[in-house]
């Protein structure tokens, strides 16, 4: 069965770093691209960043030069290096696979269970 497992969120002072992790099961997920979302309260899931099967990412434009996503296909693992974060970035973050990379979340089936990334002095 496949699963997906996000973890490393917490609390954070504005201008830390967080890693997320996102370790998958039941699969191989050097078959998947792996995108990482985000939800705040009361706001729709967004995308945040992407990574495809051969390691080409892709970030919203919110993010860029602050996240890093990156994928370990030995350990079957994805992450998210957050930097510089702000209190706009506080959400809870899920990762997701599909075949092809995308940054909109309706285009994905699979999802963890999400963590939660709180941004506050």
């Amino acid at each position: 069965q496949l699963q997906l497992v996000e973890s490393g969120g917490g609390l954070v002072q504005p201008g830390g770093s967080l890693r997320l992790s996102c370790a998958a099961s039941g699969f191989t997920l050097d078959n998947y691209a792996i995108g990482w979302f985000r939800q705040a309260p009361g706001k729709e899931r967004e995308g945040v960043s992407c990574i495809s099967r051969g390691g080409v990412t892709y970030y919203e434009d919110f993010v860029k030069g602050r996240f890093s996503i990156s994928r370990d296909n030995a350990k079957n693992m994805a992450y998210l290096q957050m930097n510089s974060l702000t209190p706009e970035d506080t959400a809870v973050y899920y990762c997701a696979v599909r075949k092809w990379c995308s940054l909109k979340a309706n285009e994905y089936d699979s999802w963890g269970q999400g963590t939660q990334v709180t941004v506050s002095s």
